[in-house]
């Protein structure tokens, strides 16, 4: 047992090293360092070719697609990299572009203060206007940056949030585009329809990103979308090694970035969905994760060198949280989207596990749309939230500086004798619908290659996984010991 510890110590000390520098901007097979290993994305295509529209400036200011998805960065973009193209480029990089780059649009380029929220948590930020007729009322309570809410042209109220960009990989296992999925235009709960909506959604995604985040003065080609999005369907990225586990396709073992495209011909709409929606009228199966069951039988019987020992010791941590990740028992209560859903009877807990709200097998997102309120959401300064658990969980986060709202109008589904009111970091889905069901409410993304990407959560709030573990555990009154958590962390950075 002392020496899982000190294994886990090695690769915390290993992974804060990392954090320091970005890992290199692309290669021609996908494969790369990261922070605990190698993380590689693989292209049905072929070799990753970096002369397509993806890879081309389509704006005004720079920008392209790889600007904020970095294939040394799963796709996504840590913060680590953000803070080294800082530092080489003294914010002259494209991607601290004011337009969203930076706290506010009044940025000054080569004041880090000014690109705060993108230094240190990786966010940027994402002007929405909410809908006239919407049921709530929005006003800042906290405004650090003197940009909360603007107004728009004609004068309509803008609200600033700051969030996380998803990564362009593994899209073929889409239930949302967005985090709020405000780009799901053509709905992807049907298979037969799946393919075609993917790719619209994914065009007008495309075109959308264009002409904002590449303020582009003319529309890209419908030739040069259609480039972005055939090449964004073919990529599918993983961990492939591990520091201390080695290959994580190694002794039966099914980790890696081409195991992840071999999965993309299993799934559908639906696959093993915990609420009953499987079409296929198959069971919710809570063992989802089975990428390293082959791990937990391995024997120390042959061993002779300490290298082996390390491999055998790590794979078998690795494999340790795999199996709590399916079967640990999470109570499940105050979630909006689960907990108030009155298809479900709005049940006041739910028994359930990780694999509840990641279901999708062997890839870890929820494979029918149910964007949920867990409380990243919410606001950690004195006396904004009554929810203790919330409280606590929030106390393991590094919760990034942001400007906090006062939604007034909504009851609160857990508290009919609470006051109409809330307080709130980003609205979440609310904010393009206008409904006071999807107050907060957000998708859960694909947990793949997440040792690249860091830090987590929509608004970059867990710093590393550690505190995504953290925050699970006092959020969901898991019960969790030291060692567990190191094994669940073991796990998801070997995805």
């Amino acid at each position: 047992m002392k020496k899982i510890i000190s294994i886990a110590a090695a690769l915390a000390a290993a992974l804060s090293a990392a954090s320091l520098a970005a890992p290199p901007s692309g290669s021609r097979d996908g494969r790369l360092p990261d922070p605990t290993g190698t993380i590689r994305t693989y292209s049905d295509g072929g070799p990753i070719d970096t002369r397509g529209a993806f890879f081309q400036s389509l704006g005004t200011n720079g920008r392209t697609c790889a600007t904020c998805h970095v294939i040394g960065e799963a796709m996504g973009l840590s913060a680590a990299g953000a803070r080294s193209r800082f530092a080489m480029s003294r914010g002259a990089d494209p991607l601290f572009a004011p337009v969203d780059g930076a706290n506010c649009s009044t940025a000054r380029r080569e004041n880090p203060a000014d690109h705060s929220l993108l230094l240190k948590s990786g966010l940027f930020r994402i002007a929405l206007t909410p809908p006239a007729n919407a049921q709530f009322s929005v006003s800042p309570v906290q405004d650090p940056y003197g940009c909360a809410i603007t107004p728009d042209g004609s004068g309509q109220p803008v609200v600033s949030v700051y969030r996380r960009p998803l990564p362009t990989t593994n899209l073929r296992f889409l239930s949302a585009v967005m985090w709020d999925g405000r780009e799901t235009l053509a709905p992807l709960n049907n298979g037969t329809s799946f393919p075609d909506n993917l790719v619209a959604d994914l065009t007008d995604q495309a075109n959308s990103a264009t002409n904002g985040h590449a303020q582009a003065t003319q529309p890209a080609t419908p030739a040069q979308l259609a480039d972005i999005v055939n090449f964004e369907l073919g990529l599918y990225t993983a961990q492939e090694t591990d520091l201390f586990a080695g290959n994580l396709a190694g002794d039966g073992a099914t980790g890696g970035a081409y195991n992840v495209y071999s999965y993309s011909s299993q799934y559908y709409p639906g696959v093993n969905d915990p609420l009953g929606g499987d079409p296929a009228g198959d069971a919710f199966n809570p063992v989802s994760m089975t990428l390293f069951s082959s791990w937990r039988q391995l024997s120390y019987a042959d061993v002779r060198r300490p290298e082996d020992w390390v491999r055998i010791t790590a794979r078998k941590a690795i494999a340790a949280g795999e199996t709590l990740f399916n079967t640990a028992t999470i109570n499940i209560t105050n979630v909006r989207g689960l907990n108030d859903n009155v298809a479900l009877g709005k049940p006041k807990t739910v028994a359930g596990h990780c694999t509840t709200c990641h279901d999708t097998p062997n890839v870890g997102d929820h494979s029918l749309p149910l964007p949920l309120d867990i409380g990243t959401g919410h606001s950690s300064l004195p006396g904004m939230e009554t929810d203790p658990q919330i409280q606590a969980a929030l106390a393991q986060l590094s919760m990034p500086n942001l400007p906090v709202y006062l939604i007034e109008g909504c009851p609160n589904p857990f508290n009919s004798d609470a006051p109409p009111s809330f307080y709130t970091t980003d609205p979440g889905k609310a904010l393009t619908t206008g409904q006071c069901s999807d107050l907060n409410r957000v998708k859960g993304p694909i947990l793949r290659g997440l040792a690249a990407r860091a830090p987590y959560f929509h608004n970059g709030s867990a710093a590393n996984l550690l505190e995504v573990v953290n925050f699970y555990n006092e959020r969901f009154q898991m019960g969790l010991t030291s060692i567990q958590k190191l094994e669940l962390v073991a796990f998801l950075n070997s995805l």
